[in-house]
């Protein structure tokens, strides 16, 4: 495949190929068509050849060139399927093309400091779990760094004390940045507020700029509900203080906290269904034992 996209990819090939998909020509034929010197016509020719699209052979004199049709389709195939993955309604670009109308908007929009001041967000997720295990992934730092970043992020440092007063310093970058290569994509540092434990849960959130200034203030108010099959969360996000250049952060905020709340309750459907296992697991085991000694 890399050989046949590097035959291709110049215009003269290209323009051989053109030609050849009408019908098999002669060298000189070709040659005289594409307004190209015979020497050069045949080196590209050739080279289409080592890639498999053409194929020749010798009558008399001449030598015929024909086009192979089956690695263009081959081809045609593979681009087709990564233009369907970019193409997916619910994956990645779609989220991105989400984000850039938005980003654009809110550009539009930013033209002197508190311009978005008392924006509010509201967000409701029902979660497995008990609201004490949830509380737990809310506010312990090594469970929140498995769901605290949208999609395609990961958590790279993260402070969270769980009290009124406590410190919140939260920083992340790509997912496939392991190596720590790329620039840190995002860091905010902020307060708690309120600490009612499986109750409610509020903090101040501020995302910095590049120069270390504040871009806006997030005002984060988190009540939790028990309910029968786990625990209904509600998230009430308001946000004040805001520079001219916080644009392209308020952009995110529906998409991106969302996502996070996604992977909230992803971890926790996971980690239920993962102690389901092992209950289920464990009994059998203790089953086959019971009846092993019985058997004896």
């Amino acid at each position: 495949m890399d050989a046949l996209l590097a035959a291709l990819a110049d215009p003269a090939r290209w323009r051989l190929v053109s030609l050849l998909a009408e019908r098999p020509r002669p060298v000189g034929v070709l040659a005289q068509l594409a307004e190209a010197r015979q020497p050069q016509t045949t080196k590209h020719l050739q080279t289409l050849e080592r890639a498999g699209v053409v194929t020749s052979h010798r009558t008399g004199q001449r030598r015929i060139y024909a086009l192979r049709p089956g690695p263009l389709r081959d081809l045609a195939a593979a681009l087709g399927r990564l233009a369907d993955t970019a193409d997916q309604v619910s994956g990645p670009h779609a989220t991105y093309d989400r984000y850039e109308r938005s980003l654009h908007a809110e550009r539009l929009a930013a033209k002197e400091p508190g311009w978005a001041d008392g924006r509010s967000f509201t967000f409701h997720r029902s979660l497995s779990g008990r609201p004490e295990l949830v509380w737990r992934h809310l506010t312990e730092a090594v469970r929140l760094a498995r769901w605290w970043t949208p999609e395609d992020l990961r958590v790279s440092e993260l402070v969270f004390e769980a009290r009124p007063g406590g410190r919140i310093v939260q920083e992340y970058r790509d997912a496939e940045d392991t190596a720590g290569s790329d620039l840190v994509a995002g860091r905010a540092e902020g307060v708690v507020d309120d600490v009612r434990p499986g109750e409610r849960l509020s903090y101040r959130l501020s995302p910095l700029l590049p120069d270390g200034g504040l871009a806006f203030t997030a005002h984060v108010d988190m009540g939790l509900r028990p309910t029968g099959a786990g625990t209904d969360l509600d998230v009430q996000y308001r946000i004040t203080d805001t520079t001219v250049d916080s644009a392209d952060f308020i952009a995110d905020i529906e998409i991106g906290f969302g996502q996070s709340l996604d992977k909230l309750a992803a971890t926790l459907a996971a980690d239920a269904h993962d102690t389901d296992s092992t209950h289920t697991t464990r009994g059998t085991d203790s089953t086959d034992s019971t009846d092993t000694r019985s058997a004896k």
